[in-house]
């Protein structure tokens, strides 16, 4: 996996150098405390790291962006997601 973009309060952000599952798992976790902080990278070129606070009722999107050398999953086509 090349990186996982995260979509919150309106803003993009990314992930690198993680898996989709443990980083999805960082989101789960926070959110079964109550709350939590997730580090990732704001801006494009060198990673600067934001602090985002993950709670109930606050919507975030992670989209994984796959290795232009990666396969792509069998069922990509037709809109599902196989990891």
């Amino acid at each position: 996996m090349k990186r996982i973009d995260v979509h919150y309060g309106g803003a993009l952000y990314s992930i690198g150098e993680e898996s989709f599952e443990d980083f999805a798992a960082q989101v789960s976790a926070a959110l079964e405390a109550g709350h939590g902080w997730i580090v990732v990278n704001d801006g494009e070129g060198a990673p600067r790291p934001a602090h985002l606070l993950i709670s109930p009722g606050v919507p975030i999107a992670l989209i994984p962006i796959p290795d232009e050398s990666s396969p792509e999953p069998e069922d990509a086509a037709d809109g599902h997601f196989i990891p």
